[in-house]
C-alpha cells in the first residue's frame, strides 16, 4: 500500500538536508579543533574559524528544529525557517571574513541581527507546532497564544535592532512579553506532554497490537525508508484499510 504522497516525496529531501547539516557542522567543528591545536599564536584567522564554527553550529540546530515539521501540516513554517536562516548565515559569514579595516557595515549588522531574530522565532514555533498537532484543547490554545507572543517579541526586538528607541516603557514591555513567551513555552510543553489527553495518556490507553515478526520487520523497514515513526505509519495503513474495506454482507 502506498503511503501519503507528501511523506514519500519529502523523505529523501529530509535525509539530504540532515546529511548536509551534519556534514557542514562536522567540517566546521574539525576546522575549529585544528585551529585550536595548531601551533603558533592564536591570531585573527583562528578567531574567524572559531566564529564560523559557532555560526554553523547554531544554524545547524535551527535547521534541525525546522525539520521537526516535515511531513506535518505545519511543514510550510519549517520551509520558511529554512529560507530565512540563510540570511543570518550569509551575513554572518560576511561579517566574520570580510575585511573590517573600515569598520563593520551597520546595515549588514542589522540585517544579520534581524534575520537571526526571525530565524530563532521560527525555530521556536516549529518546536511548538510539531507536538501541538496532537495536543489537547487547552494546550493548543496556549500554544497559539505563545506563538503570538513569540512573534510580537520578534517584532519588538527587531525594532530595537533597527534603532527605534521609544523610551523606558518600551523596554519594560519587551521584558514582559519575553517572560510570558518563556512561561507559555514551558507550561504549554508540559501540558502537551503530561496534561489530560496528552501523548502519554493516549499511549497508555491505546490498545497494543502484537504483530507477527515478518509484518513488524516490514513495517519498520517502510518507516525507516519514509522517515516516519512506526506508530504513525501503522495508523495510516489501518485508517486507509478501514476506509476502503467493504463490509461483508451478514445475510450471506
Amino acid at each position: 500500500m502506498a503511503t501519503p504522497r507528501t511523506t514519500t516525496t519529502t523523505a529523501p529531501i529530509r535525509r539530504w538536508i540532515v546529511r548536509v547539516t551534519i556534514g557542514s557542522f562536522s567540517l566546521a567543528a574539525l576546522l575549529g579543533i585544528v585551529a585550536l591545536l595548531g601551533g603558533g599564536d592564536f591570531g585573527e584567522t583562528e578567531g574567524q574559524i572559531l566564529l564560523t564554527t559557532l555560526l554553523v553550529g547554531v544554524v545547524s540546530i535551527a535547521v534541525l528544529c525546522y525539520l521537526t515539521t516535515a511531513g506535518r501540516r505545519s511543514q510550510p513554517v519549517g520551509i520558511a525557517g529554512g529560507v530565512v536562516v540563510l540570511v543570518p548565515l550569509v551575513t554572518g559569514l560576511l561579517l566574520i571574513w570580510a575585511d573590517g579595516g573600515g569598520g563593520l557595515d551597520e546595515a549588514l549588522v542589522k540585517t544579520f541581527a534581524v534575520g537571526g531574530i526571525v530565524a530563532a522565532t521560527l525555530a521556536q514555533t516549529c518546536l511548538l507546532l510539531a507536538p501541538g498537532e496532537k495536543a489537547n484543547v487547552v494546550a493548543r490554545r496556549m500554544l497559539l497564544g505563545t506563538i503570538g507572543l513569540a512573534a510580537l517579541l520578534a517584532v519588538l526586538t527587531s525594532l530595537l535592532v533597527l534603532g527605534v528607541d521609544p523610551g523606558d516603557g518600551f523596554y519594560r514591555a519587551v521584558g514582559i512579553v519575553a517572560i510570558l513567551d518563556v512561561l507559555g513555552t514551558v507550561v504549554g510543553a508540559a501540558l502537551m506532554k503530561f496534561g489530560p489527553g496528552s501523548s502519554d495518556d493516549q499511549r497508555t490507553s491505546a490498545t497494543t497490537l502484537d504483530l507477527p515478526p515478518d509484518v513488524a520487520a516490514a513495517l519498520a523497514e517502510r518507516a525507516a525508508a519514509t522517515g516516519r515513526t512506526r506508530d504513525d505509519l501503522a495508523a495510516d495503513i489501518l485508517r486507509t484499510h478501514l476506509d476502503t474495506a467493504q463490509p461483508q454482507d451478514s445475510s450471506l
